[in-house]
């Protein structure tokens, strides 16, 4: 890649969403060892950004790092991915709590039909775990409370990586974009009380459909 003329503070954090980007596209496999010399050279810099670079994903999540073995992609045990999974899912029925209190929003109802558009178009897994995290952090929104916000925000990266497993499944990025459907038609209807069984239902497909990635 050569040299790029960044402060090591912005080369640390382009090298860190580098990483992520391999990550949750499963190009690196949980377990697997960051060699600091690899991406030291890819960036034409020291390995100082990059040792920053791994701190930042360790705080994160997304990595571990292990004495006399160095960094290594953090793998998650199953009880920390259906913790991550039902922890969303209780934030979502809060979300619908507070939806059913203020009623739908219709600016971020409309920025979900452009999600929606964007999925239906044909996306790589990557980009549909994407747009699906930011369809869904619209319903997080909408419940005007900045508590629920923020902590949906804190289970971050590592909640995408167990998203993007699940929709690596066959068939579950159209089952996916089908749902979502549902769920615009419903806010647009007012409809909470089905709109709240949607979204249960929505959120134990996931942790079924990892259950099954882990127990093939």
């Amino acid at each position: 890649m050569g040299s790029m003329k960044f402060t090591n503070n912005a080369l640390s954090n382009t090298i860190a969403k580098y990483i992520t980007e391999q990550i949750i596209t499963g190009e690196l496999q949980p377990g697997e060892k960051l060699v600091e010399h690899i991406y030291a050279e890819e960036y034409g810099t020291s390995r100082a950004p990059v040792r920053e670079a791994i701190y930042l994903l360790d705080i994160e999540g997304l990595v571990e790092r292990i004495p006399r073995k160095g960094a290594i992609v953090k793998e998650y045990t199953e009880n920390e991915i259906y913790d991550l999974l039902e922890i969303r899912n209780m934030l979502e029925n809060m979300a619908m709590d507070r939806i059913v209190k203020h009623g739908t929003d219709l600016e971020l109802l409309e920025k979900m039909r452009e999600l929606q558009d964007k999925m239906k178009n044909g996306t790589d897994v990557r980009a549909h775990t994407e747009y699906n995290h930011s369809f869904h952090m619209c319903l997080i929104k909408m419940s005007k409370s900045e508590t629920i916000k923020d902590m949906y925000l804190r289970l971050g990266t590592p909640l995408l990586r167990v998203q993007s497993l699940s929709f690596g499944c066959e068939g579950n990025i159209g089952k996916s974009i089908k749902e979502h459907e549902i769920i615009i038609k419903l806010l647009e209807e007012g409809n909470m009380t089905e709109l709240s069984a949607v979204l249960l239902q929505h959120n134990k497909d996931v942790i079924s459909n990892i259950q099954k990635k882990l127990h093939p």
